[in-house]
């Protein structure tokens, strides 16, 4: 006899098997076009990485600036546009063949003629902040070492920035030549073991130190417009981190939507949760007082001195995630070729079976990069961040530039404009994706009917198998409608938004240059 909990499992099952059964077929290709082996855990530690850096330091600054309401608001709503940006990448990504995604791919496919200068600015923007990491380490590491001996200054070579720029580069030789990202995913868990400690070290001196006056900490009052668009480029640069997520789409095992939405979530999710609790916490200890620098405000002692080394390691495994793109990007402008034709797409095999596996390189091409050209763009990035950190202390108004341009145009700019062209209608690789998706959707619903015809058999003394056949085909059609994987997205609505992302992006581009120029390094 049939019990009524064994219909309704059967009929769940059905339905929600038919759910997943869209992304699954749309998968099928993917896989068998040589699908990545990083799990979602290491993806989401990666990415969290590349977020989360030494622009955590900055965070109560912003507060100062902004106030406590608005600059969470701020802090939240960067959040939200920058994971906008990984998600309209992931779209894009699905008009390329799987384990092909890259800024270069896409821009073939767009803008050819474009396709240098948006690599040429990710390698730039990428190189600043590498160089940037360096100079960091060979100012904090003196100190860490006076912490923990004061008898250091007895030894110059200790409480020299040049050699402990040195003998951090020996380390970060071998994790640079690492060809993929999963390769640096126990790295980056240490760098975030680092950012930990960092996080408790600002809640202990929030809870024992100390707070500051209420007349010395802003709530909703801010400090003025020109004080307050200075922290744009702060809380814009610290979401940065889309030059590493068509790599991390090209090495992860399940590149399902729902899997790629839960690995921007995940990651931008925890990366704004440790700028708010830093940010408060470290802005109500110090008020107005605060300095770009949270750290530098501690008393010395072993727990800010482990907190300077924590620093250093977290910058240290953050530079390979910067080297890695860095080459990526180099590699695709030294194979660029003026595009003297129309763009014609890049056909697509007919059967998944027929086509066997390419290799791929670190940049989403079909050829994987030489042995002799990864060693040299290697060797040679590393020279020079090498020689820049060496002879430049202070990189601050350079970054503040290199940032401005590089930052905005590949967290808002180049995903808003990409996706924006190549979902056009009329564009034939958005035809073609249609198409793929339309014979899903057929035989997704021929498989569901003829389950319903099943389960209406087996249960003819309770429901017609024309009324279950009806029942699960709405289920069906809701579940389609309303998806965390946000597939139910109108088109239309997204190509809309998709623009807006890109205005939105030249316009924090204009007013952090204008700032730069005119205000912040004026005086």
């Amino acid at each position: 006899m049939t019990h009524y909990s064994t219909i309704a499992d059967a009929t769940s099952s059905r339905a929600g098997g038919g759910d997943t059964m869209r992304s699954r077929r749309r998968g099928r290709k993917d896989i068998r076009h040589g699908g990545g082996q990083a799990s979602m855990v290491s993806s989401v530690v990666n990415l969290l990485n590349t977020i989360v850096g030494a622009g955590t330091l900055a965070m109560p600054s912003i507060l100062s600036h902004m106030g406590i309401m608005l600059g969470t608001l701020l802090i939240v709503w960067s959040g939200c546009m920058a994971a906008f940006g990984l998600y309209l990448q992931s779209k894009c990504a699905r008009y390329l063949d799987r384990g092909t995604s890259s800024f270069f791919a896409l821009s073939q496919i767009t803008y050819p003629n474009a396709a240098v200068l948006f690599d040429l600015a990710i390698a730039v923007k990428c190189f600043g902040v590498g160089v940037s990491y360096m100079i960091i380490i060979g100012d904090l590491m003196p100190g860490v070492v006076l912490g923990f001996n004061d008898q250091a200054n007895g030894y110059p070579y200790l409480v020299d920035r040049h050699f402990w720029i040195t003998a951090f580069m020996l380390l970060v030789i071998p994790l640079a030549f690492l060809r993929r990202l999963d390769s640096l995913k126990y790295t980056s868990l240490i760098a975030l073991v680092s950012i930990g400690y960092l996080i408790v070290l600002v809640i202990y001196h929030f809870a024992v130190d100390s707070h500051a006056s209420p007349e010395d900490i802003r709530v909703i009052k801010w400090a003025g417009p020109i004080q307050t668009l200075s922290a744009l480029p702060v809380v814009v640069f610290a979401y940065t981190c889309h030059q590493n997520m068509f790599s991390i789409m090209n090495e992860i095992k399940d590149n399902s939507p729902s899997s790629i939405t839960r690995v921007i979530g995940s990651s931008i999710g925890l990366a704004a949760v440790i700028y708010i609790v830093v940010s408060i916490a470290g802005y109500i200890t110090f008020g107005n007082a605060i300095v770009a620098n949270i750290i530098s405000m501690y008393p010395t002692g072993v727990a800010s001195t482990i907190g300077k080394a924590a620093i250093v390691v977290l910058v240290l495994f953050s530079i390979p995630l910067q080297v890695h793109p860095c080459r990526a990007s180099l590699d695709a402008v030294m194979k660029w070729r003026p595009n003297r034709g129309p763009t014609l797409a890049p056909v697509r095999p007919a059967s998944p079976l027929l086509h066997a596996p390419a290799t791929r390189s670190d940049h989403g091409g079909q050829a994987a990069m030489s042995d002799g050209r990864f060693a040299l763009l290697t060797t040679v990035i590393l020279i020079l961040s090498y020689i820049t950190a060496l002879s430049v202390s202070s990189l601050d108004r350079v970054l503040a530039f290199v940032g401005s341009t590089g930052s905005t145009s590949i967290s808002f700019i180049l995903p808003g404009l990409f996706y924006y062209k190549i979902s056009d209608p009329e564009s034939i690789h958005h035809q073609r994706l249609i198409k793929e998706d339309d014979d899903i959707d057929e035989v997704s619903d021929s498989e569901i009917a003829d389950s319903a015809v099943t389960v209406a058999g087996s249960t003819a003394s309770l429901l017609s198998a024309s009324e279950t056949g009806t029942t699960l085909t709405n289920n069906w059609r809701w579940r389609r409608k309303w998806r965390w994987d946000l597939e139910h997205i109108d088109q239309g609505l997204l190509r809309k938004l998709s623009l807006s992302l890109a205005v939105y992006g030249i316009i924090v581009m204009t007013v952090c240059l204008i700032l730069n120029i005119f205000f912040v390094h004026r005086t």
